[in-house]
């Protein structure tokens, strides 16, 4: 399998606490790989990093076969890395003042420079494949959590990115509205989209994620075939955190 993604050695700290330390990480094109583990484990600042919407003191990224030394990246190669990838966070981060189909053609208008008839036409498509294409003229306030959410996938789906990363997709979510935003999430896993996701939905990630990863203190404890991990934890730590979640 050809490899998107390789973080080596990633490390991060917030004044004197370390949340990364020496992290590693492969993705594969069309894998999905999911990241688990308690709050403060490390997880949404490892997916912050791989975004630059963190910097890391230290590692190096490899994305599709160009190298970025983490702690002295350029701006340029932020640019050029995040055009790359898309990020899905947990609150959605949608214009309240724009329609469904106007949040998901802001980004190729005003990042990628692209014609509005064109921005739209994509958008449009991008909606239709989360199940939005006769919500386009809507505004946030009326729409459901799960249909903000989705709307907020359709924007990253339209950037057409190599990689797409959520973070914790459902966590804002009342349960009745999580189903709508996981159903997304396997049609696109199906379509072998690349995709890391963080999230505390246990059997979605054994369902859904071919690799899992545990994280727990800043490192990974445990990674591997994802029904291997949630089913048969090797460590005792794994064992612990799925054993919370009835596992």
């Amino acid at each position: 399998m050809q490899e998107m993604l390789k973080i080596t050695g990633i490390r991060k700290s917030f004044s004197t606490l370390d949340v990364l330390k020496g992290v590693d990480l492969t993705v594969h094109k069309g894998e999905v790989v999911s990241l688990i583990g308690p709050s403060g484990s490390g997880k949404t600042t490892l997916l912050r990093c791989a975004n630059f919407l963190d910097q890391a003191e230290d590692g190096t990224m490899v994305l599709d076969g160009q190298t970025y030394h983490l702690g002295h990246v350029r701006r340029t190669e932020m640019y050029e890395a995040r055009r790359r990838t898309a990020f899905v966070f947990q609150n959605y981060n949608l214009f309240l003042n724009k329609t469904a189909l106007q949040n998901v053609t802001e980004g190729l208008i005003v990042a990628r420079k692209m014609p509005r008839d064109e921005a739209e036409a994509r958008a449009q498509k991008a909606l239709e494949k989360v199940g939005l294409g006769n919500r386009g003229a809507s505004y946030p306030n009326q729409l459901s959590g799960g249909q903000q959410q989705r709307v907020a996938i359709a924007r990253a789906l339209a950037l057409q990115p190599d990689i797409l990363c959520f973070d914790e997709p459902t966590s804002a979510l009342d349960p009745e509205l999580t189903g709508e935003v996981l159903r997304v999430l396997r049609d696109l896993a199906e379509h072998k989209t690349t995709m890391i996701i963080v999230t505390h939905e246990m059997k979605f990630a054994r369902d859904v994620a071919d690799r899992i990863l545990f994280m727990d203190g800043g490192v990974v404890v445990e990674q591997g075939d994802a029904k291997q991990v949630i089913d048969h934890p090797q460590e005792e730590r794994t064992r612990k955190f799925l054993a919370s979640y009835g596992k």
